[in-house]
């Protein structure tokens, strides 16, 4: 009788359990793919959010091709969550924020306002993900959110690819999430770097390029794409990349006078010296890659190999010491090195805080790069075409 009797009692406790008592519609959401946010002229928080659209059929055999994937709806508010609550009014759904790509924060919004405090919606809510990534617009926010993608079905995706693929392959932007963004913000140094998006060529297409420096929460200056790949391999973020180097003996204005290497491998370390009176920063730099392209070098001896590897390591360290003449300019320890001496003697930190901006803006920086050519390629070490001696 004991089996029988268990299995009755598991029968009825699993239709006691059975049902949907929480359940949703699909047709109850409308899934964010990106959100945009600016300030008005009322000082509201302006919000313009990107939702997926899955009734389109763009594409298909038959389908309107003119159909959008993404829809627009903006809302506002004297807080982020009353912008947000806000959306079903005009848009019938309820925004769901699990699938969030990006967050894009306005020019001036960004200037002006605390970014710890517009952010902080997104970080204490239960659904949007700390993988989202943030991004600084040049102008306004909402505008890039009008752009058509090129291969993506929604431009938040395409933004996300954009950010992460050009962080990885080109090394002239970062890429950061949320989660980071907020380590940082609230590290010693107080001071972070977010990716920046522009308009390119045409107005209807962006370009992931350059970082928004943020300071106690907000944008003090942006950087090119050169200065943003120095700052890159002094955090040691750097994975792939092509450096550019101009020709031994080249004039000024020469038109393709520069050539160029694959970087496969690159390791950077940094080592503060901090004593009563000043600090040391020393910088070590160790790059390993394959010839990109030659257009005036000779790669057939040792000796030519290790002058086309100086010229490399000279051209990086300049690009280096350009981007430190910056940061020291404008007091901006984006490099972290506050961070490291907390982490290293928070009594020293505690000591040095006070007066950290000043002593870094004068604080001396040493740089040694070491350059090494594993292989010029497919091709003998000649330029294209060149006959051999």
């Amino acid at each position: 009788m004991k089996p029988i009797a268990s299995i009755i009692f598991s029968f009825l406790f699993l239709a006691l359990i059975t049902g949907c008592w929480d359940n949703n519609e699909l047709d109850e959401y409308g899934y964010v793919q990106a959100v945009a946010i600016d300030m008005t002229k009322d000082n509201l928080f302006h919000l313009t959010t990107h939702f997926y659209n899955p009734s389109s059929k763009m594409g298909m055999e038959g389908g309107d091709n003119s159909a959008k994937k993404g829809i627009n709806i903006q809302t506002s508010g004297e807080t982020m969550f009353e912008a947000i609550r806000d959306i079903p009014m005009k848009f019938g759904r309820k925004p769901k924020w699990d699938h969030m790509r990006v967050i894009l924060l306005g020019e001036q919004l960004a200037r002006t306002q605390n970014i710890r405090e517009v952010l902080d919606y997104f970080s204490r809510d239960h659904e949007p993900r700390g993988t989202v990534l943030p991004l600084v617009t040049e102008g306004s926010a909402s505008d890039f959110l009008k752009i058509q993608p090129f291969i993506e079905q929604t431009i938040g995706q395409q933004f996300k690819k954009m950010e992460t693929n050009g962080a990885l392959y080109s090394a002239k932007t970062s890429s950061i999430p949320l989660y980071e963004l907020a380590i940082q913000l609230k590290s010693p140094s107080k001071t972070s770097a977010i990716p920046y998006i522009h308009k390119g060529i045409s107005p209807s297409e962006a370009v992931v390029s350059g970082v928004a420096i943020i300071k106690e929460g907000k944008l003090v200056d942006i950087l090119k794409d050169k200065d943003t790949e120095a700052l890159i391999m002094l955090t040691d973020k750097y994975n792939y990349g092509i450096l550019e180097f101009p020709c031994v003996g080249s004039a000024d204005g020469q038109v393709h006078n520069k050539e160029s290497l694959e970087v496969l491998s690159f390791n950077s370390k940094i080592i503060p010296n901090v004593t009563e009176n000043e600090t040391t920063i020393n910088v070590k730099i160790e790059i390993k890659g394959t010839v990109g392209e030659l257009r005036c070098s000779r790669l057939e001896s040792k000796k030519e190999i290790e002058r086309y590897e100086d010229r490399i390591s000279e051209q990086v360290e300049q690009e280096i010491l350009h981007a430190i003449g910056i940061f020291k300019r404008q007091k901006l320890d984006i490099i972290g090195i506050g961070n490291q001496i907390y982490r290293k003697n928070s009594k020293l930190w505690k000591r040095l805080e006070p007066t950290w901006d000043k002593r870094f803006a004068q604080s001396r920086f040493h740089v040694e790069v070491d350059t090494e050519v594993l292989s010029t390629g497919m091709n003998v070490g000649t330029p294209f075409g060149t006959k051999e001696k």
